[in-house]
């Protein structure tokens, strides 16, 4: 037994002896010190000065709206499952003690005591012991006594509960850097999920819009992520100037009833002008196109997003409230920053704004000779993952939620008996070699049929075997993996090769072993 230490605050900054001090915004990230921009503009006032409303229609009218497709705005979400990651910055404890795992035979082939102290799990409360320290209610197969589940049970109906599966993956990564390529949202928006406004959104403003890197190879650069962790973030992203008059903007020039006709007229005209002359340019038609879409966009940007408060997270009942029915009350939804984050990054993703997000949450580096710490900073990681998946189920929209770290911590098997301890065991120094990943899937429909839900596997002593798939010691070969199991969701996974031609995942055979869920949607929803 130990003396137990003082637990710290979820937002507490963590200082190892054996750690380097931070220098850059990861190592910032990874040990709490640091909380974890795209704009679209409508018309300036001159453009008014060509308008003549005697041509103007009511609302976004036909002729306009039908060149919408040419113009390159898709629909919400261009028909692809809403996609969120979790950026766990610093190393967190995902396999054992939250996540369950198990050797060649899955989840409940299970390790030995010795093994799974060293993650994190005291002899009276592993997975086999009496009592069954098992919890299913996700269809993953979770620690009964998981702070991820119990932060997710908290905030998840229980019979949305009944439409969530998932799949967990062993997979060596690197401690304590940002250098492993752990995030997918790439690979993810070449799969085709696109959304209204923006490609790619994450809370931090890094290429990758998280703690860690996107492989290389998948980085396009016109698809950048734009820096969304706060209500404020979401809100800005439209602009429409002093054109429409709303709440927010009293000051405005136009009725949104009478703006939208202003712009239409606008394009109208335009087009009747560009009709009469030429740029003696090879590509004149290409230019005269790019022009007429212009106009098409500000017309439409205005007709859905002239108010912006329909973007405002913390204007929806369904997040924030106090009636009892919200996701967040709105004292829990002032007083925490994370909270906030993953209500800005759902919103967007989930209704379709953008077509994947990252969330960095950091202070995961998190074995400071304790184990309460750790339960804390888990525990409201389970909060916002659970938020997300019942923001899902409220809009009835399809989710695939992928969480990860950089590294993994393991155990020494004393135990911390504090009541935030919970009697398990502390989390003593950073381990690679226990670190895994996993992803949930939401299914308005019902529960995804599972294939498998364990890739690869650990071996009886608790650490995973680097053989055991082909992303168990390749993070990229990993993200290959979450990419594969996305497509698969919509019955797409034969068109992985030609996607990403330089793969590593073998042939299809193999591919096939590497898929967790049956086909949830075809093709686009």
């Amino acid at each position: 037994m130990a003396k137990n230490k003082t637990s710290l605050h979820p937002d507490a900054p963590l200082r190892h002896p054996d750690h380097a001090r931070p220098v850059s915004r990861r190592d910032f990230l990874a040990q709490g010190l640091a909380a974890g921009a795209g704009v679209v503009l409508a018309p300036t006032l001159l453009s008014f000065l060509l308008g003549n409303p005697r041509m103007a229609r009511a609302a976004l009218s036909a002729d306009i709206s039908g060149l919408k497709a040419g113009c390159g705005i898709d629909s919400l979400g261009a028909g692809k499952i809403p996609f969120i990651c979790f950026d766990l910055a610093g190393g967190a404890n995902i396999a054992g003690s939250n996540v369950l795992v198990g050797k060649q035979g899955g989840q409940m082939d299970f390790l030995t005591s010795a093994g799974y102290s060293k993650l994190g799990l005291p002899g009276d409360m592993i997975p086999q012991a009496a009592g069954a320290f098992i919890n299913n209610e996700f269809g993953l197969a979770f620690h009964a006594d998981s702070a991820f589940v119990r932060g997710m049970v908290e905030r998840v109906a229980a019979g949305n509960r009944a439409s969530v599966n998932g799949a967990v993956i062993p997979a060596l990564s690197d401690n304590d850097t940002g250098n492993n390529p752990h995030n997918p949202m790439y690979g993810v928006y070449k799969a085709g999920a696109k959304g209204e406004l923006l490609s790619l959104i994450g809370s931090v403003n890094s290429d990758s819009g998280g703690n860690s890197m996107a492989p290389a190879a998948m980085i396009d650069v016109a698809a950048r992520p734009t820096k969304v962790d706060r209500p404020s973030d979401v809100t800005g992203l439209v602009d429409t100037g002093k054109l429409v008059k709303t709440p927010a903007r009293p000051d405005g020039l136009l009725a949104l009833n009478d703006a939208i006709p202003v712009l239409e007229a606008i394009k109208r005209i335009s087009d009747k002008k560009l009709a009469k002359v030429s740029t003696q340019l090879s590509d004149d038609a290409a230019i005269k196109h790019d022009v007429e879409c212009q106009y098409v966009k500000s017309a439409d940007l205005v007709d859905r997003y002239g108010d912006p408060s329909a973007l405002n997270p913390s204007l929806d009942t369904r997040i924030v409230g106090n009636d009892g029915s919200s996701i967040f009350t709105q004292a829990e939804y002032d007083g925490d920053g994370e909270f906030r984050k993953t209500a800005a990054v759902m919103k967007m993703v989930v209704n379709g704004y953008a077509g994947a997000g990252t969330i960095s949450m950091g202070g995961f580096d998190y074995h400071n000779g304790s184990r309460s710490t750790g339960e804390l900073r888990d525990l409201r990681a389970g909060r916002c993952i659970g938020a997300c998946l019942e923001y899902a189920a409220r809009v009835g929209k399809p989710l695939m939620i992928y969480v990860f770290s950089d590294g993994s911590l393991a155990s020494n098997g004393m135990v911390d008996n504090s009541v935030e301890g919970r009697g398990k065991g502390v989390w003593t120094g950073d381990n690679s070699s226990t670190a895994a990943s996993f992803f949930l899937v939401y299914n308005p429909a019902g529960r995804p049929a599972a294939l498998r839900q364990q890739i690869g596997y650990f071996r009886a002593d608790g650490s995973v075997e680097s053989a055991s798939s082909p992303a168990a010691n390749n993070v990229g070969l990993l993200v290959e993996t979450v990419i594969l199991n996305y497509l698969a969701l919509h019955g797409e996974q034969n068109s992985f090769t030609s996607l990403f031609p330089g793969h590593g995942l073998g042939n299809a055979t193999l591919r096939d072993s590497l898929t967790a869920f049956e086909p949830i949607v075809s093709g686009t929803i």
